[in-house]
């Protein structure tokens, strides 16, 4: 299988709920982002700004990262994290709160006063309805549980956008974005803005470069991920059939492998029968 059919989409194909146009269109169309947060949060903002396109946040080296799709900051200092989210989760109440714990922890120096932290909103936007109540739009905030009217009052909001909830509980505009979403009508000002933005990206050649560049370097490290994850197979049914006391021809017979194929691997587990099947990959890796 070559590399343009393994390609999720091709660059042409690319429509604005896919990642890539997603932040392409957003980040270089600043009033169209504006306008889409304001929509979603309800409020008026005066202007925005873009700290970084695309913004990695990565506390230490072992930690786990984040990539913020959208993170722009307001006039007032709030800031906004927007996610396009298309494939489905079983993991997003605890993501967003990942992504805030990061953001947080991004907007302070160690030892500054928690004063400091800004008033953020998370947003997710996807296609279905992932509490299955259907509303298209989930506001959350930190309540009393013994008094559900008194708030917490930490300023930390998460918003979930549902394009396939059933209620009647959104704006005449906000209907137009989510038909845009699911079925690419274009029949407001704003969502026609959006159309004209994902075409100028298409039309970009250096984002096109970007893109496929992008996508061969992901799909490297997923044949990686996929060899490495073999070898370790390989290398822990090996062991298991040498703990057997079963000799390097049947297992090989076994595995449906040649005996000098597997004869290092083999070597080496009765060498170091100690170490763990990622401890022999190690050395084997090192080696070469």
């Amino acid at each position: 299988m070559t590399r343009q059919t393994v390609l999720k989409k091709n660059y042409e194909e690319l429509d604005f709920t896919d990642d890539f146009m997603f932040c392409k269109v957003l980040q270089s169309n600043e009033n169209l982002c504006k306008e889409l947060i304001e929509l979603i949060t309800g409020k008026k903002i005066s202007r925005i700004s873009f700290p970084e396109k695309q913004k990695t946040i990565e506390m230490t080296a072992d930690n786990k990262g984040i990539r913020l799709d959208i993170y722009v900051e307001d006039d007032k200092h709030s800031v906004y994290d927007v996610e396009m989210q298309m494939t489905k989760k079983t993991n997003l109440p605890k993501r967003s709160r990942y992504y805030q714990g990061l953001i947080d922890l991004n907007l302070i120096e160690r030892g500054e006063d928690y004063r400091k932290l800004r008033k953020s909103y998370i947003i997710f936007i996807m296609m279905d309805d992932f509490f299955g109540e259907g509303l298209h739009l989930y506001t959350f905030t930190n309540l009393c549980k013994q008094i559900p009217e008194l708030e917490l009052g930490d300023e930390a909001e998460k918003i979930f956008l549902c394009a396939n909830g059933t209620a009647d509980d959104i704006s005449a505009d906000m209907k137009e974005f989510l038909d845009f979403l699911k079925e690419r009508s274009t029949n407001n000002k704003f969502t026609k803005e959006l159309a004209d933005a994902v075409d100028q990206v298409h039309r970009n050649e250096n984002w096109r470069l970007e893109y496929m560049t992008r996508y061969v370097r992901d799909m490297d490290i997923r044949e990686e991920g996929r060899e490495i994850g073999e070898s370790l197979k390989l290398i822990s049914q090996i062991k298991k059939k040498i703990q057997k006391s079963k000799a390097l021809e049947i297992i090989a017979d076994e595995i449906e492998e040649t005996p000098d194929s597997i004869r290092p691997i083999y070597d080496l587990i009765k060498q170091y029968p100690e170490k763990s099947a990622e401890e022999i990959y190690e050395f084997m890796d090192n080696e070469e």
